[in-house]
């Protein structure tokens, strides 16, 4: 007869630690591939530039450019490049495209500060950039931290200059003034939504004045004139810039056993790179794959580059037409890992998780039935048998998987591209790696949770 014991370890359902679950040879798996995991964020810490990685890693693995209307084959390996803010990779598999598409879809935009388009004044003996910022920040926590300028000025002739300043250790930086202890009485009175209003996000970018018999704004003048020296703009070419602030750091092991990586944009490349790490390493595939690196999660997935555009169905249709097959069908047989970020409990702040249900780090990829608001507001509640067959795939690779939801049901919440894409008949639930400090300027994620991630898109793509 069973012991208790025998019973409870065969009947109960118990998260495990990878440590405990997979074993050394996996953990060490996980230590060699953060390398580049480490590589990849430095690199892309914008969409124009996560893009550009993307593509670069992809043709290295033999994938070329597709346009609409290009011809394609079994085998053919092709990525579409949607304004160089959005990115399709696609494999075209052995077996026929009408047992559906392996979709793995990520977002590779963060939370960060964008300049407006106004942005450049003086004021107070400094100069300064106005900014917006974009996503859901804390904003307290973007004052008096080392920041860097990314993105792109594109002139009225069409010239495109790229921007990046702050990443080099010969750069300068850049700064958001925050206001003394001693005089900050009233501040610290406020709820941490109301400190730091918006519009109190200045970037401070300089202070010596270009000629000291100026009457006025010689210090906006002087930064004015060392920009145009470097770039060749005037202040009017701010009119048709992207330019973004996002943290000055690199990504950093944390801890004495380096188990955790520390960095800016790991919400939500900490997916991206696992799901674009899949597709590309995919020889010979029997299903059909596509890899969907997208922008404009963070503000509500709209705009052309978001996955609310028609762009996913118009490949699919695509790759439907050069096979002979019914989109429609296709569609009907696709299946979606939607691949975002969860919270990982946080034993600082036990009061708004409900610890059954909230995925604990280095326990592996989190499962995310459902997302959304309160009372399941916004969401794509994926089915069980969508779960069950899932569960068979990753335990039949071995994946170590959680299952989780973002935070106790009256406390918030928060929604994914998964919606979006279920919308369009596909079988899709949230799979993702759980966060530390979600949308700080630095998160903190398991080296652990980040490999599960990766084989767990890998057995995705080959079930």
């Amino acid at each position: 007869m069973s012991t208790a014991k025998e019973l409870s370890e065969k009947l109960f359902y118990r998260k495990k630690s990878v440590y405990a679950a997979a074993g050394e040879e996996v953990v060490q798996g996980a230590y060699e591939y953060a390398k580049g995991y480490a590589q990849y964020l430095d690199a892309a810490k914008t969409e124009r530039e996560a893009v550009a990685e993307s593509i670069r890693l992809a043709e290295a693995k033999g994938f070329s450019a597709y346009k609409m209307g290009d011809p394609m084959v079994k085998g053919g390996k092709y990525y579409y490049n949607n304004r160089d803010k959005n990115l399709f990779l696609f494999t075209i598999g052995s077996d026929p495209v009408e047992n559906g598409i392996r979709i793995c879809a990520a977002h590779i935009d963060s939370p960060r500060i964008d300049l407006k388009q106004c942005p450049l004044y003086e004021d107070g003996g400094m100069s300064f950039f106005k900014t917006h910022y974009y996503g859901g920040i804390l904003k307290y926590q973007w004052m008096a931290t080392p920041l860097a300028l990314h993105g792109v000025i594109v002139k009225k002739d069409g010239t495109r200059i790229n921007v990046t300043v702050g990443e080099d250790d010969s750069d300068p930086v850049f700064y958001i003034n925050d206001l003394l202890p001693h005089l900050g009485h009233d501040q610290a009175r406020k709820p941490l939504g109301e400190a730091i209003p918006g519009e109190k996000l200045n970037v401070l970018i300089g202070s010596r004045p270009f000629d000291t018999e100026c009457d006025s704004d010689a210090i906006k003048l002087n930064t004015m004139v060392l920009l145009n020296e470097k770039y060749g703009i005037t202040e009017d070419d701010f009119l048709s810039s992207e330019l973004c602030v996002v943290p000055a750091f690199k990504a950093r092991d944390i801890g004495f056993d380096r188990s955790l990586i520390g960095a800016y944009g790991h919400d939500d490349r900490v997916c991206a790179y696992p799901a674009l790490s899949a597709i590309l390493e995919a020889e010979a595939p029997k299903n059909t794959l596509m890899c969907i690196l997208a922008d404009k999660e963070e503000t509500g997935s709209d705009g052309n580059t978001g996955m609310k555009s028609d762009l996913m169905l118009d490949l699919i249709n695509e790759i439907a037409r050069a096979m002979d097959a019914n989109p429609g069908i296709v569609r009907a047989n696709s299946k979606c890992l939607s691949a975002d970020v969860s919270a990982s409990f946080d034993p600082n702040f036990p009061d708004v998780f409900e610890k059954r249900n909230t995925p604990l780090l280095s326990a592996g990829v989190v499962l995310t039935k459902f997302t959304g608001a309160r009372g399941k507001s916004g969401t794509n509640d994926a089915s069980a048998e969508y779960i069950g067959w899932l569960r068979g795939v990753m335990e039949n690779a071995g994946v170590v998987w959680q299952a989780g939801e973002l935070g106790k049901v009256d406390c918030g919440g928060g929604g994914t591209v998964a919606k979006f894409i279920a919308e369009h008949n596909i079988e899709t639930v949230d799979l993702g790696v759980p966060v530390i400090s979600m949308h700080a300027p630095y998160e903190v994620i398991a080296k652990v949770d980040l490999y599960e991630a990766y084989r767990a898109f890998r057995a995705f793509c080959h079930a």
